[in-house]
């Protein structure tokens, strides 16, 4: 290596090192937070946070998934036979007999994606139902832990740019949940067929 290449070397990772310092302190105030003074009476709460770190959220966010792969196996093991079956029909030479049993078929991978719209609005229609629940049971302790803070306005954490969040209920409200609703269980909801079909 020539000298001058090795100064051409050095220089880049001084130029390199001297931008990446300079990038580190505006990085490092734009991750601090606004602070500022405790306005009292004014409080915060995020309730996707309760619904993410309370016991009973937990539990139904677990429930749901298991939910939602048992519907999803259901739609499986009748997706693979009738994929397999178009598969081989695809193979035979077209006649009158290959056309009526693709067209069979056809109407078979309509009725199986209309099973799989259905299942999916059943476990919506629980995961709302779940999260209702829970909502109703968190409102109590949301104006249990409201109460103690002498807070005289409330916000949703999730909306503020900035500020002291010294007067965030999240956490108790977390806390006065899982003293009243520990854990949570349910079934899927069945809906009736007819909410499955698409509106023509």
């Amino acid at each position: 290596m020539t000298t001058r290449s090795i100064l051409a070397a050095l220089t880049q990772t001084l130029v390199l090192a001297a931008v990446a310092g300079a990038a580190v302190p505006a990085a490092a105030q734009q991750a601090q937070p606004l602070g500022g003074p405790v306005i009292p009476g004014v409080c915060l709460l995020s309730r996707e946070a309760v619904f993410a770190n309370a016991a009973a959220g937990k539990a139904a966010s677990a429930r749901l998934q298991e939910l939602a792969a048992a519907a999803q196996t259901e739609i499986e093991a009748e997706r693979q036979p009738l994929e397999a079956e178009l598969r081989a029909l695809e193979s035979q030479p077209d006649n009158a007999a290959r056309r009526q049993r693709a067209e069979a078929l056809a109407g078979q991978w309509q009725t199986l994606q209309q099973k799989a719209a259905h299942a999916g609005q059943e476990v919506e229609a629980t995961r709302v139902k779940a999260m209702e629940r829970i909502a109703n049971e968190a409102q109590p302790a949301i104006a249990q832990v409201y109460a103690t803070k002498s807070c005289g306005l409330l916000l949703d954490r999730n909306s503020a740019l900035g500020g002291n969040f010294a007067n965030d209920l999240t956490a108790e409200v977390v806390q006065a949940l899982d003293s009243r609703l520990s854990t949570i269980t349910f079934e899927r909801e069945r809906l009736p067929q007819a909410a499955a079909q698409p509106a023509r």
